[in-house]
């Protein structure tokens, strides 16, 4: 479990991000590792795609409607998540990332608690995700906290979908 004194989390509303908090080298390593373990290695943020080097130059504009959650151990960013605002009752999880310096310290438990109880406040009834069916880890932590495989949304192959209800 994560040492409370250890690691905060911060919400950060889209506009008050900046990608000079460290979110920015967070979604960074999030695409490129994402990337690769797709087979599709990049050398640098510069090959990725647009959209993604578009979170990760400016995260303030590609999230302006959502809440960003930061989680920070001395300062130092070590791990995000982001919380989309609500669309019919639900809001969705994405680009969950804990640098691989923190694993297993309860990083990625916290971000996710702390954005179920955001979309709670926001009063949706549910929240979904994604995930690539090859991280099992995270497959795994969802299943503890309550996400359920459900019906795809997105027709990706190995695109596993989830869903919890409030």
């Amino acid at each position: 479990m994560t040492d409370q004194r250890e690691v905060s989390i911060v919400r950060r509303p889209g506009r008050t991000l900046s990608a000079e908090d460290g979110l920015g080298a967070l979604l960074a390593a999030y695409h490129l590792r994402t990337e690769t373990e797709k087979g599709k290695p990049v050398a640098d943020v510069d090959a990725l795609p647009d959209r993604y080097r578009a979170e990760i130059s400016d995260p303030r504009t590609a999230f302006a409607d959502d809440v960003v959650l930061v989680a920070l151990s001395g300062g130092t960013a070590v791990g995000c998540l982001v919380v989309t605002a609500p669309v019919d009752g639900r809001s969705e999880i994405k680009r969950l990332w804990t640098d691989p310096a923190f694993r297993g310290r309860g990083v990625a438990s916290a971000l996710l608690g702390d954005a179920l109880a955001q979309a709670a406040e926001s009063g949706v009834g549910a929240v979904r995700l994604s995930v690539w069916s090859w991280r099992t880890g995270a497959i795994a932590l969802y299943e503890r906290l309550g996400f359920t495989v459900t019906e795809s949304w997105d027709e990706r192959d190995q695109l596993v979908c989830m869903e919890r209800a409030l």
